[in-house]
This record gives structure tokens, C-alpha cells and sequence, in this order.
């Protein structure tokens, strides 16, 4: 089960009797790569104490909307920003009904309305009120907002009654979320994306680089796996593992990553250059260390090739979505890049802020066409890269 790997859940956790399955599936969660965090209602107190919870995910178990300790930390908005998936488990009756009436009355509540995550519900009630057509009603218009629903089961019931309404078990509920993640949305497509910076040498021990971890690229990579693609991911020198199920390309400088990307483009679909390359590098590379002998060192720089240019005027049928890392006028300066250099789609984001973009694990940009123009708010870039690949496939007709 390879696609809970590094999956940011929240596991919410409400007043019924399955509680205690809970902790099982916090448990399987994290066995199967996941980072979990734990938020409880007070009514969920009742039949588990969060010290279990605490143990079981090794973070503090968030509670209360007013809790100062919560607030001090993440923060309700923090929290349900930096989840990929919120899954609710037990989701009695009286939660689904608040749910689907939009109620915040509680940090569960709360997450819930702020989260950009996927949502997921497992229902745990008495088969009367499962039945019941106010439920019925309820558990409809979730699933218009694209909750997902994991069951529920039918079977005895701890009041002794007998049919639907029991919460599955953790084993199940697990493989679901897992599915959450796997979709086929570009099913058969080739996809191409570059990460990571560039290092153009110096000398043998100096180079000009930038601070690109990589994270948004290998966001890209794994969010276009689950979406089914054929990825090709050409990288630059990072500390990330790659994603499984895709060919990797290894690359140092600006040209070496060029000469991939025009090799792997060759009956691609999709192009997203999302690396940070170098814009320019030394006429010439010392074969020896520079010695630091004198005060001012000058270095004569070339243009590198424009990897995203070459790729969308080369390659007449490839759908290109290029990344601008700006410090002002982002929104701008993005539409500017995009006609320049006739990209179908560009993703713009502010890099002069600490909370997002380099070395960050969250990130916040604009998705711009020649039509549109729509702000993803700062959430998760795992959750970022598979909004930009849902925008992709409805792009390609997928």
C-alpha cells in the first residue's frame, strides 16, 4: 500500500462506541507510511482518552476550538491546511447532520469546513438511524461535496439490534483511504516533469544553484502516479527519494537537464517544468581549484538553455505548464512568462515568504491560462501538486 507513504491524515474522531476501532486505524495508518494527527470532539472522550491516541500517533491530540495549546501551535486553520486527507472515524448521526449543515462548533467541525484535503466519513450509528430519512438526506448532499463514504457494514449491533449501521473494520476503512489517493485521471498519459535546481560548475568544487528542494516536483511526480500516468521525472540534485512506479533521470546542469527533456518529451502528452533551472552559467569551467588569491573574483556568465520555451515550441501537440518563482508582482510577472513563452498553463507562487515555496512543505499559487486565473490557498504541497494534475487532465479532455 505504497501510496500512504509520507500522507499527511487527520484522523477525527466522534462520540460512538466504534471509537475504539480508532486506534487501530491510527496505528495501520502510520504502519503503512502515513503521519497521522489525531482530532477528538469532547463527546469521543467519553470512549477513548486522547492519551491513547497520543501514544499510538506520537503527537498531542487536538480537542478543544479554544484549546490554548492547539492554537499556539497550528491553529484550526493550520491544522486542516496541512492535512492531505481528513477522515472521520466513527462519523456518528449527530456529526454528519452538523457536517452537512456547515456547523464550526467544534475543532472537528471546524477542520472540516477549512480544509482543502480530500474528506472521508465512516458511518457508525444504530441501523434505525442510518435508516433514517433525515441521514439518508444528510449522507446525500455530503457526497455531492465529494465526501467519501467507507461503508457502513451490516451485523450486530452493540444495542442488539442487527443490520446496516456498523463502522468497518480498521483493515478495511485503510485500504479505502489508501484508494482515496489512486485515481485514473491521466490513466495512459505520458507525463514529463522536471525538479529540483541546477548546479552549473565553477570549478570542480563551486557552483551557481539555487534553494529548490525539489518537493513541489516529486509532489508532481507521485500526484501524476496516482492520477495514472507514465511518469518521466528528470531531476536535479536533491535529498528526496523518488517516487516509486516512474523513471527517474538524474541530471547536474541546465543542459543536461535540456538534452532529457527533449528526449523523454518525444510522444509525451505532458510537460510540467517545475525545476528551478539556472538562468546562467560560467563561460568557462576552471579544470583546477580557483585559488582565493585575490579581493575580486569576476565570472564571465552565458545564458543557459530555456528548457520550458524549447519543450512548448519544439513539441506543437504537448500540452507545457511552466512554474514562475516570483518576489513581486507575481501575478504579473506569471502572465507575462505564460504568453512569452506560449505555455498552456503556468503556477506562479511567491518565494520571497518563509511559510511557502523553497524548502517549505506548503506552498501557495496562482494557476494561470490565457482564460483563467484561480488562487490555490496555501495548503500541503502533496495536496497542491494533485490539484494541479486535476487540472491537467480536465485540460487534456481526460
Amino acid at each position: 500500500m505504497s501510496t500512504l507513504s509520507n500522507k499527511r491524515i487527520i484522523v477525527g474522531i466522534t462520540g460512538g462506541i466504534a471509537a475504539y476501532k480508532s486506534a487501530e486505524i491510527v496505528r495501520r495508518l502510520q504502519d503503512h507510511g502515513a503521519e497521522v494527527r489525531v482530532v477528538m470532539t469532547p463527546s469521543a472522550e467519553e470512549f477513548i482518552r486522547p492519551l491513547t491516541l497520543q501514544a499510538l500517533s506520537g503527537h498531542p491530540v487536538h480537542t478543544g476550538l479554544l484549546d490554548p495549546d492547539a492554537e499556539a501551535g497550528m491553529g484550526h486553520i493550520e491544522l486542516a491546511r496541512w492535512a492531505d486527507l481528513l477522515l472521520i472515524a466513527p462519523a456518528t448521526a449527530d456529526f454528519i447532520a452538523s457536517m452537512a449543515q456547515g456547523r464550526g462548533n467544534s475543532l472537528l467541525n471546524a477542520v472540516y469546513l477549512a480544509t482543502p484535503a480530500l474528506v472521508a466519513v465512516a458511518p457508525a450509528m444504530n441501523q434505525g438511524m442510518w435508516s433514517h430519512p433525515a441521514t439518508c438526506d444528510n449522507m446525500q448532499l455530503l457526497q455531492q461535496r465529494d465526501v467519501r463514504v467507507f461503508g457502513p457494514d451490516s451485523g450486530s449491533q452493540a444495542c442488539g439490534d442487527v443490520g446496516y449501521g456498523r463502522m468497518q473494520q480498521p483493515e478495511t476503512i485503510v485500504e479505502q483511504v489508501a484508494h482515496c489517493f489512486s485515481n485514473s485521471q491521466l490513466s495512459g498519459v505520458k507525463v514529463v516533469i522536471t525538479a529540483g535546481p541546477t548546479r552549473e560548475a565553477i570549478d570542480p568544487v563551486r557552483y551557481i544553484s539555487n534553494h529548490s528542494s525539489g518537493k513541489m516536483g516529486y509532489a508532481l511526480a507521485t500526484a501524476a502516479i496516482e492520477a495514472g500516468a507514465d511518469v518521466t521525472l528528470i531531476s536535479g540534485p536533491v535529498s528526496l527519494n523518488p517516487p516509486s512506479r516512474c523513471k527517474v533521470i538524474h541530471v547536474t546542469s541546465a543542459a543536461e537537464m535540456h538534452q532529457a527533456a527533449m528526449a523523454a518529451c518525444d510522444n509525451a502528452q505532458v510537460f510540467i517544468a517545475s525545476a528551478a533551472v539556472a538562468d546562467y552559467r560560467p563561460v568557462s569551467v576552471a579544470q583546477q581549484k580557483i585559488k582565493k588569491s585575490a579581493d575580486v573574483m569576476t565570472l564571465e556568465l552565458e545564458k543557459n538553455p530555456d528548457i520550458v520555451s524549447s519543450v512548448a515550441q519544439h513539441f506543437n501537440n504537448l500540452y507545457v505548464v511552466g512554474f514562475a518563482a516570483e518576489t513581486q508582482d507575481v501575478e504579473r510577472y506569471a502572465r507575462d512568462k505564460l504568453e512569452r513563452k506560449k505555455l498552456d498553463a503556468i503556477v506562479a507562487n511567491d518565494v520571497s515568504r518563509a511559510d511557502v515555496g523553497f524548502n517549505s512543505d506548503d506552498n501557495e499559487a496562482w494557476l494561470i491560462t490565457a482564460e483563467t486565473s484561480q488562487v490555490l490557498s496555501k495548503r500541503s504541497k502533496t495536496q497542491l501538486a494533485r490539484d494541479i494534475i486535476a487540472s491537467v487532465a480536465s485540460a487534456i479532455g481526460k
